[in-house]
């Protein structure tokens, strides 16, 4: 498989143009990503291995995408080696892989990397969106869209995504604040020089309905231009009223393919119309404590009851707009111009349940259980602009890959208070709630609260071939950050507005180095560093505790052993890391003074395994396992001692596998997630479910090609019906079962 090279080429007219324009919004530089592999005919071909890169230096173009779970290389500029060259754990999930497992959502795709688990939220209420966390920290606000910064309590669809890249460890170097877990990079379709059509239907249980376009033409020597449509209408497996309704669409346009200049024009829209899900009372599961004795032995209330309301709703509307300009100059060096305006609106009601009250002990007939409503209306904008050089050169007789750029971007979050003072939310039955029961909206009480911040970086990052053999990764990045919160507050009609304010540099970096074992090995060792500036997550600094803007911001550093290995003529992937990550500057009480300091820490410390690529000509393989040991460091409040950290099981485990016989192929694969601590502090009063306990999910799948036009695919997911809880809340009083068994067919058309 070859690569376009770069050549002499006078830059076109347009693009000096577009260049012009670009720069003053505020100079980003980020090396130039590599174009978007190009549509492919999902007939489920042979299974064929990639051919090696020709130049690691070439970010600016990428070759098609073979039909394969291995990819070789990352879209991100930043990461300018082969995988199998990078100092760190890196795994990419392809097309192939979301097509064979149907994954329609962010979520499900990462289903297929170990170490990430999902948050259901505070006590009183319910997380939105992707809410995840890596390798025992919060990582939901670390997704981005094509190398920038994506923000929103939205459940991202996987319809417009050609790969999803999975960094882990500290990655400041990388992307800046907060990357304490590492970070995720989803990659947009964008147009080719082809012309096809894909089109894939969905029905399956609980009245799922789905359907996507991918349409590209090519409308002339170097234009092509590219839409992908989506919609999708569906209950939630195993829960009654609750559903889901999509639909979305992507339009894209290109200039210049096929030569060293070229330009993108993109946009993504979605809106989603949904009945959101406050979960189901943990009473009879494994962990639930009462200190009422009839309520501790009472059963399971049924898996499909829903105690909210038929008010409510979850609105979501999001949309962004890019435009990115690629540039090869006659010197073999790459420059990268990309522009993004993002918005998204969440608008949601929604009814979380609380305490049990057994009305009548005798008679749980009579029980009920309390409700609150919770309504919340936040908007989010980005306005971001990276600019960014890709280039080798040799000093001294020592070979740099060099990726150096600015950034700039701004980022504001609105979100308006309300309250149900005044207004009765009545109890529901806890065995047989009632959907019809009248319970009020909550109303906007003039109270918001707003916060944005203003950032600008410079970085650069440089591979060194101290050898054929040996090489060395260095990374520097330098951020400032401006961070603004405007607190509005109502009492007895009065409003009263504050502001907190906060700024100033941080400095992050990596080191790694590795040594090459021949061709089809390497070791490596790693450090890295981020910072996580307080009130970061949601730009909402306070008067005091972890997001005051006078606390110092928190520093994670990262160590990491690994080897990677390049099997089977380079067609499996092995690979294998020892992780310590260390997070310092958390807020603790001091055991003598009794005083907040800033001394806390959290360490993880674990093992990752992984393998991908063909075993065979025809027999693919994606697995990853991971342990970890998480601990927090002299964390202590006033009255207690905290030393686990929450929703970090000691194992997982992900298996995915397909194998092709002519015309068919088979395929499945199993989750495993162990144990996870909701009590982290040292107690010795009995605490309601105090853990998440494991559970092993398996899902299998059937595709025939019956035309070279025609794929029929059959996924049928939880096998074994497995009943498990997927999540639970802080306060252990209530959780998310998993899905329980489904199938759905999909048919694939290819035109």
């Amino acid at each position: 498989m070859s690569y376009i090279k770069s050549r002499k080429h006078a830059v076109a007219p347009w693009a000096a143009l577009a260049t012009s324009l670009s720069l003053p919004l505020a100079l980003h530089a980020q090396t130039v990503a590599p174009t978007t592999p190009a549509a492919e005919v999902d007939t489920l071909p042979a299974v064929k291995a990639k051919a090696k890169r020709d130049d690691a230096r070439v970010k600016s173009i990428q070759p098609l995408q073979d039909s394969g779970y291995k990819l070789d290389a990352s879209a991100s500029s930043k990461l300018n080696q082969p995988l199998l060259e990078t100092p760190k754990t890196v795994q990419i999930i392809g097309r192939e892989v979301l097509r064979e497992q149907g994954a329609a959502d962010l979520v499900e795709a990462l289903r297929n990397t170990p170490g990430i688990t999902m948050q259901l939220g505070e006590n009183g209420n319910t997380s939105a969106g992707d809410t995840f966390q890596m390798r025992g920290f919060s990582a939901h606000t670390s997704t981005f869209v094509d190398g920038v910064r994506d923000l929103g309590a939205v459940s991202r669809d996987v319809f417009n995504v050609e790969q999803v890249e999975v960094v882990k460890g500290p990655a400041g170097a990388d992307i800046g604040r907060g990357a304490s877990a590492g970070y995720i990079n989803v990659v947009s379709k964008l147009p080719q020089l082809d012309t096809l059509t894909q089109t894939a239907v969905s029905l399956g249980g609980a009245s799922r309905k789905r359907a996507t376009v991918d349409a590209n033409r090519r409308l002339g020597e170097n234009t092509a231009v590219r839409l992908n449509l989506m919609w999708q209408d569906n209950d939630v497996p195993g829960r009654d009223l609750v559903s889901k309704q999509r639909r979305a669409l992507a339009p894209a346009l290109a200039f210049g393919l096929g030569t060293p200049t070229r330009l993108f024009l993109y946009s993504q829209h979605v809106r989603q119309n949904n009945v959101p899900d406050g979960g189901t009372p943990s009473i009879g599961w494994p962990g639930f404590y009462n200190a009422d004795a009839a309520v501790l032995n009472a059963p399971k209330v049924d898996r499909h009851n829903y105690y909210g309301s038929a008010l409510d709703r979850e609105k979501v509307e999001a949309d962004m707009a890019t435009v990115k300009l690629e540039m090869e100059l006659d010197n073999g060096t790459a420059v990268r111009n990309i522009s993004r305006y993002g918005r998204s609106r969440m608008d949601r009601v929604l009814t979380g349940i609380m305490a049990i009250n057994a009305v009548n002990p005798a008679d749980p007939r009579s029980w009920t259980i309390s409700r609150t409503r919770q309504r919340v209306d936040q908007v989010n904008e980005i306005l971001a602009n990276q600019t960014g050089v890709l280039t080798s050169f040799n000093t001294w007789g020592l070979k740099h890959d060099v990726s150096a750029g600015v950034e700039f971007m701004f980022e504001r979050q609105s979100s308006l208070g309300f309250a149900t003072t005044g207004l009765t939310v009545p109890a529901a039955n806890l065995y047989s709630p009632n959907p019809a029961d009248a319970l009020p909206i909550p109303f906007a009480t003039g109270a918001q609260v707003q916060g944005q911040t203003l950032t600008q970086a410079v970085y650069a990052l440089d591979t060194v071939s101290l050898s054929p053999s040996l090489k060395l990764t260095l990374g520097l990045r330098s951020e400032h950050f401006n961070l603004r919160t405007t607190n509005t507050s109502v009492s007895n009609g009065v409003s009263t507005t504050t502001q907190l304010t906060d700024a100033g540099w941080m400095n992050s970096w990596n080191l790694g180095l590795l040594y090459k074992l021949g061709t089809q090995g390497t070791v490596y060792a790693s450090a890295a560093n981020s910072l996580t500036p307080p009130g970061s997550n949601n730009f909402a600094l306070s008067t005091s505790g972890q997001a005051a803007g006078t606390a110092d911001p928190q520093e994670t550093t990262h160590l990491e052993l690994g080897s990677k290995w390049g099997l089977l003529d380079k067609r499996l992937n092995l690979s294998a890391a020892l992780f310590r990550t260390v997070n310092d500057g958390q807020i603790t009480v001091d055991a003598v003074s009794n005083l907040p300091t800033q001394d806390g820490k959290t360490r993880v410390q674990g093992v990752e395994l992984n393998a991908v690529g063909q075993l065979t000509n025809f027999w693919q393989i994606s697995a990853g396992l991971q342990t970890m040991d998480a601990k927090q460091l002299q964390q202590r409040s006033a009255t207690a001692v905290t030393d686990g950290v929450r929703w970090t099981p000691k194992f997982s485990a992900t298996l995915w596998t397909g194998y092709q016989w002519g015309d068919f192929t088979v395929g499945g694969g199993l989750r495993h997630v162990g144990t996870q601590k909701r009590v982290i502090t040292v107690v010795t009063t009995p605490q309601n479910t105090p853990n998440l306990p494991s559970h092993t999910v398996v899902d299998a799948m059937a595709a025939w090609r019956v035309s070279p036009s025609l794929n029929l695919q059959l996924n049928v997911g939880n096998v074994l019906d497995a009943q498990y809880m997927s999540s639970l809340n802080n306060g252990g009083s209530r959780l998310n079962l998993g899905a329980p068994r489904s199938a759905k067919l999909t048919a694939n058309f290819s035109f």
